[in-house]
C-alpha cells in the first residue's frame, strides 16, 4: 500500500480535528455517540471539503496550473472552501454556479466574494452543461497563456476521496486513545466522495466497521461510492474487496435537494441546545436527524459506539430559514 503521506497534499487544514462523546445526547438516546468534527478545519467556517482540495489542489500545482474551476449549487459549501483553499495556494478561482435555490447575496455567496472567487451563474440543471462551459472558460484561458484545473461538483472523485481515508486513520488513533472500538460510521453524503473515502478507510483502518451515508440528494450512491471507493484504492495501491452491508446509502432528500425538511429541525435545535453545534438544514441536519430515526428504528442495535461526521455547512443557516 502507498503511504497517504506520500502523495503531493498541501497542507489547509488544522488537523486533527476534535473527537469526542456526545455525552448529552449519548445518555438522551441510549447510545454512545462521538462526534469527529471536521466543521473545525480550521479554514473558512470548516468543512470536509478541505481534506479533498489538499490533494486536488497539490495535484493542480503539479500540472502547472493558475486557475481552478467548480461547480455546485448557489450555496455550495464545496464551492465556497474551494474559494477559500485557491485564494490560500495563490491561484485564481471561478465558480460555476448552478442558477438554483438561494441566489441573493446571502450565505455562501457573500463567503465568495470575500475569499476574490469569480463567480458566474448557469441557467441549467444539468452538470453536463456546466462542464461544457468549464471547457469553453478554460480554452479562453489557454488563449491567454493559463492553465486551469476542474474540480468536480463536492470535490468528487478518487484523489478526493483520499482526504476522507486519511480521516479515518486519523479517528482510529484518536479512539485508540479514548479506549473504544468504532461501531458504525455515519455521515451526510451529497456527491459521495466523502462517504467514499470513510468506506476504503474503515476497510484499511476499521476492519468490519459499517459506513452509512446519509443521502441529501436521490443521486445511485450505491454504486456511486463504491466506485469512487476502489478509484481511491487504486491511487494507494491497496486492495479493495467489497463485503455484505459494509456501505448502505439512506435517502433523506425530502421535498428536493437544499429544500429543508421540518421534521429534521427538532433535532437540528436538540443538538444545538445540548451540545452547542451547529447543523445546518440542507446537509448535516438531514444526516443527523436520518442517524437518529434510524438509531431508534434498531438499525445500530448491536453496535455500541457511533462516530458521527460533522462535514460542515454553517454558512446555509445564514441563507436559508429553518421551518
Amino acid at each position: 500500500m502507498r503511504n497517504i503521506n506520500d502523495l503531493p497534499r498541501i497542507p489547509l487544514g488544522l488537523f486533527p480535528t476534535p473527537f469526542y462523546k456526545l455525552e448529552v445526547i449519548s445518555a438522551r438516546y441510549g447510545k454512545n455517540i462521538w462526534i469527529k468534527r471536521d466543521d473545525l478545519c480550521g479554514v473558512a467556517l470548516g468543512g470536509n471539503k478541505v481534506r479533498k482540495l489538499e490533494f486536488l489542489l497539490a495535484d493542480a500545482k503539479n500540472q502547472g496550473c493558475d486557475t481552478v474551476f467548480t461547480t455546485g449549487g448557489a450555496q455550495s459549501n464545496h464551492a465556497m472552501l474551494t474559494a477559500a483553499c485557491a485564494a490560500r495556494a495563490g491561484m485564481k478561482c471561478i465558480l460555476l454556479l448552478k442558477k438554483r435555490g438561494v441566489t441573493e447575496h446571502r450565505g455562501n455567496l457573500v463567503l465568495n466574494d470575500i475569499y476574490g472567487a469569480d463567480v458566474r451563474f448557469v441557467d441549467t440543471d444539468s452538470y453536463d452543461d456546466i462542464y461544457a462551459e468549464m471547457h469553453r472558460i478554460g480554452g479562453e484561458l489557454a488563449g491567454r497563456g493559463h492553465k486551469a484545473y476542474e474540480i468536480p461538483v463536492g470535490g468528487s472523485n478518487p484523489l478526493g476521496a483520499v482526504g476522507y481515508v486519511s480521516c479515518v486513520r486519523e479517528f482510529t488513533i484518536q479512539a485508540l486513545a479514548a479506549g473504544i472500538r468504532v461501531g458504525h460510521i455515519v455521515s451526510a453524503t451529497g456527491s459521495g466522495g466523502t462517504s467514499a473515502g470513510l468506506l476504503l478507510g474503515a476497510k484499511l483502518f476499521q476492519p468490519g466497521v459499517k459506513v452509512t451515508g446519509i443521502g441529501v440528494d436521490d443521486d445511485p450512491f450505491d454504486r456511486i461510492v463504491p466506485d469512487l471507493a476502489a478509484g481511491a484504492a487504486e491511487i494507494l495501491n491497496c486492495a479493495f474487496t467489497r463485503e455484505a452491508d459494509d456501505f448502505r446509502s439512506v435517502c433523506r432528500m425530502g421535498d428536493g435537494y437544499a429544500i429543508p425538511n421540518p421534521a429534521d429541525t427538532p433535532y437540528i435545535h436538540e443538538l444545538a441546545r445540548t451540545e452547542g453545534i451547529l447543523l445546518d438544514p440542507v446537509y448535516t441536519g438531514k444526516a443527523w436527524a436520518g442517524m437518529l430515526e434510524l438509531l431508534k428504528e434498531g438499525y445500530f442495535d448491536g453496535e455500541d459506539d457511533l462516530v458521527f461526521v460533522h462535514t460542515g455547512g454553517a454558512p446555509a443557516l445564514f441563507a436559508i430559514d429553518l421551518p
